[in-house]
């Protein structure tokens, strides 16, 4: 078999219910963007920066009633507020959470740009 995943899946509906609990579980993720975090500046991001590391989790909480912008999607570390999405990416992740989609987030990178401003890149996956 070509596929590695198809192949432990069929060994293990052969081999019955013994195998089939010892086989490692599998959590597909669909990336669904990628993108910079806005006001980093202006919130809790540069309290805790050096701690900040890829791969960490982040949360990400929908603020409808938010008056700045009705699609805002805070990001939290830890229960910390780092800042929101962009209003430029944060329609369809918002859209998303309103309907209950499971959405996942972590930190892909954590830089700084020449001029001392912060740089948090995120992933936002999909858990099927």
């Amino acid at each position: 078999m070509r596929n590695p995943f198809a192949a432990v899946v069929l060994a293990a509906a052969l081999a019955g219910p013994a195998l089939a609990q010892k086989a490692p579980s599998v959590v597909a993720r669909v990336l669904i963007q990628t993108t910079l975090t806005a006001g980093l500046a202006h919130h809790e991001a540069k309290a805790v920066w050096a701690d900040l590391a890829p791969g960490d989790v982040l949360v990400l909480v929908r603020e409808p009633t938010n008056p700045d912008d009705p699609d805002a999607v805070r990001v939290e570390w830890r229960g910390r507020l780092l800042g929101y999405l962009p209003r430029t990416d944060n329609a369809d992740v918002a859209r998303m959470l309103d309907r209950g989609q499971s959405l996942a987030a972590s930190i892909r990178s954590v830089a700084r740009y020449r001029n001392h401003r912060r740089k948090l890149e995120i992933d936002i996956h999909a858990a099927l």
